[in-house]
Parts: structure tokens; sequence; C-alpha cells
């Protein structure tokens, strides 16, 4: 088993807040062993009928357990899970608990309570560079065509079939388990066709005809993608400036190994490495923001900037991913800066040893590594 003390240590400090966290994150993202990685912890499947049973009374389960760190896996396998964790909260505060899901409370019908001020919830992402030394590659290349759910990672022969069989049980547990879905053919092609065309602009039209699906139903599978954290929806930022976009969304898949999957890549060119790096950057703010408050930019004329974070009170944050500093062009950042010149624009590179800045013209623009920007995303 091998220790993610990032993830740990995020734990740690949210139980200094509250007795229940909710851990979420995709199916074989390490969800199960991340919660018995912790010394002396008491763990619960959930899946298992017997563990079920035992459950059905809460006040008799939890009053065996007074004082003790529970983890209570895929709950909500159970008939009405919000109880217990209601319960829990309010008469055995004592008990920290670790209750894991693979979607939002909010997405399934069986949680009737989201118990909003009873809990904090963690998002487990794929890998995130600090895993991946806590795993013992940093080998970004193996990262991105491999992909960050832990088991395909640390295959030694590329996982082909590994993300097939993912994808199957997906529709099997998560999608019919939580959603009912009909029409598996017209959702997995949609999924396909997501991860193949990750972070386009998304628009509804184009997906009916392939998907044999109507544009309410792609709009549909692609709420469920975001609930189940499958998908990433990108709005436009804007302040509504005459010549801003503010309608059109990116779509971005939830994982570069199943991107390069969809797309065909079985080995990455060089040229394939600044569009990866893309994707992992933003895993990366999600990982250590725990928020999807994350937009982009784009005005008429195409100039773009690939993320702005708008933290209320703070100066905007835009973010252009460049896989080498010496790829960017300030062409882009100096327009967006015409209009918010207030804002603090980074360039995040790969190559990066220590930050710098450079000025262009009127404007300053800092470049820096992934450890700088866990540091402005934590502020």
């Amino acid at each position: 088993m091998k220790n993610r003390p990032f993830w740990k240590n995020v734990i740690e400090r949210l139980f200094k807040e509250k007795s229940i966290i909710w851990l979420t994150g995709v199916s074989r993202s390490g969800k199960t062993f991340l919660c018995k990685s912790f010394d002396g912890i008491d763990y619960f499947d959930c899946e298992l009928p017997r563990i079920r049973r035992a459950m059905e009374d809460p006040e008799l389960f939890l009053e065996n357990l007074r004082g003790r760190r529970i983890a209570l896996d895929e709950i909500h396998r159970l008939s009405n899970p919000s109880e217990i964790l209601k319960i829990a909260a309010d008469h055995y505060p004592d008990i920290q608990i670790i209750a894991t899901g693979s979607s939002t409370l909010s997405a399934s019908a069986k949680f009737k309570d989201t118990l909003t001020d009873r809990k904090r919830e963690l998002w487990l992402t794929p890998m995130t560079l600090l895993d991946a030394e806590s795993f013992g590659n940093t080998d970004l290349k193996h990262r991105f065509l491999y992909g960050g759910l832990p088991p395909f990672f640390m295959t030694a022969r590329y996982p082909e079939r590994n993300f097939q069989d993912w994808i199957d049980t997906f529709w099997a547990k998560d999608i019919q388990e939580l959603f009912r879905l009909e029409r598996r053919y017209s959702f997995q092609k949609f999924f396909e066709l997501i991860m193949a065309q990750s972070g386009g602009i998304f628009e509804a039209n184009s997906f009916a005809s392939p998907c044999e699906a109507s544009r309410t139903t792609i709009s549909n599978y692609l709420k469920v993608l975001e609930a189940t954290f499958t998908a990433h929806v990108i709005r436009p930022f804007s302040s509504k400036r005459q010549n801003e976009i503010i309608s059109a969304p990116k779509v971005y898949g939830f994982d570069t190994g199943f991107v390069c999957y969809y797309r065909g890549w079985h080995e990455l060119r060089n040229e394939d490495m600044g569009y990866l790096w893309e994707h992992f950057v933003l895993n990366e703010i999600f990982a250590h923001r725990q928020a999807r408050d994350i937009g982009y930019w784009r005005d008429k004329q195409g100039h773009e900037i690939d993320f702005v974070i708008n933290k209320k009170g703070q100066p905007l944050i835009a973010i252009e991913c460049k896989w080498r500093d010496k790829d960017f062009d300030p062409a882009n950042a100096k327009v967006f800066l015409r209009h918010y010149d207030k804002a603090q624009v980074y360039v995040v590179s790969h190559n990066m040893s220590h930050s710098y800045s450079h000025r262009y013209g009127d404007f300053t623009i800092k470049f820096i590594n992934l450890a700088d920007l866990e540091n402005i995303c934590k502020h």
C-alpha cells in the first residue's frame, strides 16, 4: 500500500473542524486505500450485505464505536446513508467518520439530507505531482499516458484493457445505481467523445447525432459526468464586456490516461505534451483548491487565457499552461491585462526549478512551477 501524505494531512486538518468527512472521487482513485492507510481505523465496506445489516440500527452500531475513527466505504449502498451520518454528527461527535462515494452528495436520490453544516468534503482527484513523488515515479510522460488512477499508474505495461474495464464498471455501478440511465451505447459514446475532444468548446448539438440522442439528453449526460467528477465544465469568465465570450463552456476529461486512450495515443510525441500538461495543471488546481470555480477567458478576436480564478476581494489570477517556459507568447496575456490591469498572470511550466518574473512593456508576468502553483491556490 502506497502512502499518500498530502491527502492524509488534509484529512487530519479537516477532522479538526468536523467529525464527518465526505471523501469523493472517481472509482479506483484510491479512496479505499487512503481510508485503510490510517493507523487504527475501523473499516466497513458498505457493499457487503452483512455490513449493511449491521447498520440497520444506526444508534446501536455507533454506540459500539465511541471514540473511534471509522471509514464507511461506498456508503451510498445503504438504503438511507444520510441518516447514519446525521445521527453520528448530532449524537456521536466523538466518532470520526470518513464516508466515501463516487459522486456529489446531491447527485444521489438516496441522500435525503446533504448534511450541509455537519461535514467537510474532500475530493480525491487523480494523482498529483506530490502523489507521483510518494509513489516513487515522477516521469510526467508516464503519468500522462497511464493516467492518475493509482492501479493504472503502477502497472508495468500500458493498461489498455483497464480503461475499458473501468468504463464498464462505471456504467454498471455508478451510473445505473445512482442515476438509472438507459441507452448504454449513447452514454458511453458521449463519454468517449468527451474524452477524445477534451479541452474543446462544448456544444450539445454536435454530440446529438453521433450519440443518437436529443440535445436535452446530451445536456443531462454532461450533468451526470460532472456530478461523478469524470468531466469538468470550465465556463467563460467575463465582466460582460462587449467583446468577451460569455456562453461557450469548455469541457475537460477527468484524467489524462483516459484522454490518451480515447484519442488512440499509446505513445506520446513532444507535441502532445503541452496539451496534456494543461490537463495536469487543471488537476493540480482542483486538488489544492478543492473547488470547481475556475473559468477561462476568451474574446471575440480569439485571444484566450487557459484558466482564470476569481477570488472575492482579491485580484484576478490568470494561469497560462506551457510545457516549456520558452513556448510562451505574451500576446493573449497583454490583451487580457489591458482589460484587467490589476490581474496577476502566471505561466506554469514543467521545466522551472525557480520562479522568475518577466516584464512585457507595462505588464509583469510571473513564471512558476507546480510547487508555486500550490501556494497560489491555497491563498
